[in-house]
C-alpha cells in the first residue's frame, strides 16, 4: 500500500476542502475523486464514481443555496483525513437573530495520491437540519430574500486561510441550474441515469 507524507495528505485536503465547501467549485471538486470512488452519504445513498458524485452534487447544492461549510477542526492519520463542519445558513433578516444557523455533520476521506481521493463518507444531523431549515423558511415567508439574499457567507471560521472566503459566492451551478433534489428517491433516479448511460 502506497503512503504519503503528512505534507502531503494535508496539502491536498486543503485544496479538495476549499475547492467544494469554501469556493464551492463543485464540479472542479468532483473531480478530484478517482473513477472508481465510492463515496457513502447517510441520507441521500451510495455513489460510486466521479460521474455519479458529480450527477449528485450539483442538483443538492442547488437546492440549498444558502448553505455553507465552516470546519470545526480536521485530523490527519496516514491517507485518511476527519473533518468536522457546521452546515450554516445566515439569517436573511437584516439584524435578525440569530445571526446564523447551524447542523453538525462530520465527514472522512482517503487520500490515493496525486490529488486523488477514492473514498468519502458524511455524516450530519439530519434532525438539526430538518430544524433549523423550518426557521430559516419562516424567515423567508416574512422576508422575502431575494437569490443573493439568500447566499451570504458572512461568519467563516477564523482557522486556516483556505478554510474561508472572501469574494462573493459562485458556486459552479449557477448558470446549470440544474433541478434541484430534496428526496432520496429524486437521486436514485438521477443515478439511475448514470448507471444506464454507463452500461
Amino acid at each position: 500500500m502506497a503512503t504519503y507524507s503528512r505534507g502531503e495528505v494535508e496539502e491536498a485536503f486543503a485544496h479538495f476542502y476549499h475547492l467544494g465547501c469554501v469556493a464551492e467549485d463543485w464540479a472542479g471538486w468532483a473531480d478530484l475523486f478517482t473513477d472508481d470512488a465510492r463515496y457513502v452519504e447517510h441520507f441521500w445513498g451510495e455513489m460510486h464514481g466521479r460521474d455519479e458524485i458529480r450527477a449528485w452534487i450539483h442538483p443538492v447544492m442547488c437546492g440549498v443555496p444558502e448553505i455553507y461549510t465552516v470546519l470545526d477542526w480536521y485530523m490527519v492519520d496516514g491517507d485518511k483525513v476527519v473533518w468536522s463542519m457546521q452546515n450554516r445558513r445566515d439569517n436573511p433578516e437584516p439584524g435578525g437573530s440569530p445571526a446564523y444557523f447551524d447542523f453538525p455533520g462530520l465527514s472522512v476521506a482517503r487520500y490515493v495520491g496525486d490529488g486523488r481521493w477514492d473514498y468519502e463518507e458524511d455524516y450530519w444531523d439530519v434532525r438539526g437540519a430538518r430544524s433549523t431549515a423550518q426557521a430559516y423558511a419562516e424567515i423567508c415567508a416574512r422576508v422575502q430574500p431575494d437569490l443573493d439574499a439568500r447566499m451570504t457567507r458572512r461568519f467563516w471560521p477564523e482557522g486556516p486561510s483556505w478554510a474561508r472566503f472572501d469574494g462573493a459566492p459562485r458556486p459552479s451551478w449557477l448558470g446549470v441550474e440544474p433541478r434541484p433534489i430534496t428526496k432520496p428517491a429524486e437521486l436514485r433516479a438521477i443515478l439511475a441515469e448514470v448507471r444506464a448511460a454507463r452500461a
